[in-house]
């Protein structure tokens, strides 16, 4: 796919897609529950879509009227034993998640994935599940899909600090929790996204929350809930880097999720310079509009508790510091290199085609900023971020072409990318 080159400027106002990582639970927690879950402005890329139907496989009624997605739940004791495998296409939040829902469960069912998924190791969430009572069993030691899990109606209580920072892991370990017999511990190594203990509460659960420390006991039950879901800050990182970049640009962002556990890409700009505000702020929904400029930026240095508030935003957040004077280093994010592919050596090699002078590292990168970019041949290799960085780095391109190889992978999670885009050329 031939990609926009030498843009000029970016002007408009866009909403952007609802926040996945809410879209996906919402259909989890909506199937769990009792009654009907009615979820406003989901996402329906794919990977939602995966989760979707792996309900339906599931024995959980769920309608799409368009402007809303009606979830008939059944609580945890009305889920059956699925007919076929599940499919979960690319969505690793899927099938971690799921996971945690299915080691309660007194059948057996089997997850499945595309090429990238069963190369993603699943050994971090099926550690701790065996260890809860879980039989599960995948290829080779890492335990890579397809998964074949076995639960307990007696699954054991845990006690667990995670190694890495990682909110599907901890969700998952959570989902089981909630069908375990007594109260679970789960220590987190850093702060993660907690959107799912926020849901939790908002369909009448319990647990405690202090610092890193999860507590929450077995047994309880859901009642649906209405959920509006936000705009995804995962989806805005790519439309805020723009703003900041094109020349002669501004760009407004109506709906985003700021989750304070999300916003880490928002620090991050505000640190580099970036000419940033947040306006219509609510502060129930956790969402804003957000408005950028084009901005004179300076290097940073981004690592810590900081990574998973970002973690996702991280490639498109390496194509803004190439544009920042300076050097900006990227630490404490080995957790690129199990996403749907190591984003750690996939972009620093994109980028670098295209004119960069990023130098990656074991456990992130160092950037050299106010690097000129020129065209290339990228492949997406299936990611749908290293698709849509690649087409906000070619805007700034000055000259040749910018081939995206395998752009469908975006769909996965902004299947109206390209229009918005289109929309925002001045």
């Amino acid at each position: 796919m031939k990609l926009k080159t030498n843009v000029q400027a970016l002007k408009g106002t866009i909403r952007v897609p609802g926040d996945k990582s809410i879209s996906h639970r919402s259909i989890i927690f909506g199937s769990i529950a009792k009654g009907v879950t009615k979820v406003y402005d989901i996402l329906r890329g794919e990977d939602v879509l995966s989760t979707m139907q792996a309900f339906r496989d599931l024995g959980v009624k769920i309608e799409d009227k368009g402007d809303v997605v009606e979830v008939h739940g059944v609580g945890f004791e009305g889920l059956q034993a699925p007919k076929n495998h599940l499919d979960m296409g690319n969505s690793g939040t899927s099938i971690r998640l799921i996971s945690g829902v299915l080691a309660g469960q007194d059948f057996e069912a089997t997850m499945f994935g595309d090429d990238s998924l069963s190369k993603r190791p699943m050994d971090r969430v099926t550690i701790p599940l065996s260890q809860m009572g879980v039989e599960i069993a995948g290829q080779t030691d890492r335990d890579l899909p397809p998964l074949v899990i076995k639960g307990s109606k007696n699954l054991q209580a845990i006690h667990y600090k995670l190694p890495v920072a990682s909110a599907q892991v901890k969700s998952a370990l959570l989902f089981a929790a909630l069908q375990a017999e007594g109260e679970s511990i789960i220590i987190e190594k850093e702060l993660t996204r907690n959107h799912t203990e926020d849901m939790i509460v908002q369909f009448g659960g319990q647990l405690d929350v202090n610092g890193k420390e999860i507590r929450i006991r077995g047994g309880q039950e859901f009642t649906a809930q209405e959920i509006t879901v936000p705009g995804d800050i995962s989806s805005a990182a790519f439309w805020l880097v723009a703003g900041l970049v094109v020349p002669n640009s501004k760009i407004v962002l109506e709906n985003v999720g700021i989750n304070e556990t999300r916003t880490g890409i928002l620090d991050v700009i505000k640190a580099m310079g970036g000419k940033i505000s947040l306006s219509h702020v609510d502060e129930l929904a956790k969402s804003a509009t957000i408005t950028v400029e084009t901005s004179d930026l300076q290097g940073t240095e981004i690592a810590g508790d900081l990574i998973p508030r970002l973690i996702d935003e991280l490639p498109i957040i390496a194509l803004l510091a190439t544009q920042a004077n300076g050097t900006t280093v990227i630490r404490d994010a080995e957790e690129l290199k199990v996403k749907e592919t190591d984003r750690i050596q996939v972009v620093a090699d994109a980028l670098n085609s295209m004119g960069a002078n990023i130098e990656p590292t074991e456990d992130g990168m160092i950037i050299h900023g106010k690097t000129s970019l020129h065209g290339a041949t990228v492949n997406t290799f299936g990611d749908h971020r290293i698709g849509m960085m690649t087409a906000i780095a070619a805007l700034l391109t000055q000259d040749g072409e910018v081939d995206l190889e395998r752009a469908e992978a975006i769909n996965t999670s902004y299947p109206a990318f390209f229009d918005h885009l289109n929309s925002l050329i001045d």
